[in-house]
């Protein structure tokens, strides 16, 4: 089964994510742009999405799987897609400070706790 994803893999995924956004201008661009169904608002499986988008184009062959061929210098540990969704979670999870299960445009300017 596919290890706990590593610090460095990490950090190329919110890499790649950042770029996917870079002409996101503000964080209300940013909130928009991740909140699917225009509410205003950014709910757990909505930011998931926006921030897998690293994972999807690093798997190449669509698996749901990152393989050492498909990270960064060929080599490391496999990391599954739920893997990265449930880290991802847990990043919403501190981010959203006031506790109802979505994040808002200052909770998204916030960094996790």
């Amino acid at each position: 089964m596919p290890r706990a994803l590593t610090v460095p893999v990490a950090a190329l995924l919110l890499t790649w994510a950042a770029a996917a956004t870079a002409q996101v201008q503000a964080t209300g661009d940013y909130l928009s742009r991740m909140d699917e169904d225009q509410d205003g608002r950014v709910s757990l499986a909505e930011y998931q999405n926006w921030m897998s988008y690293a994972f999807e184009h690093m798997d190449r062959n669509g698996d749901g799987i990152l393989s050492a061929d498909e990270l960064p210098g060929g080599r490391g540990e496999p990391v599954s897609l739920d893997e990265h969704r449930t880290k991802l979670a847990r990043t919403f999870l501190r981010q959203d400070q006031d506790k109802d299960g979505f994040l808002d445009a200052r909770e998204l300017a916030a960094p996790p706790l």
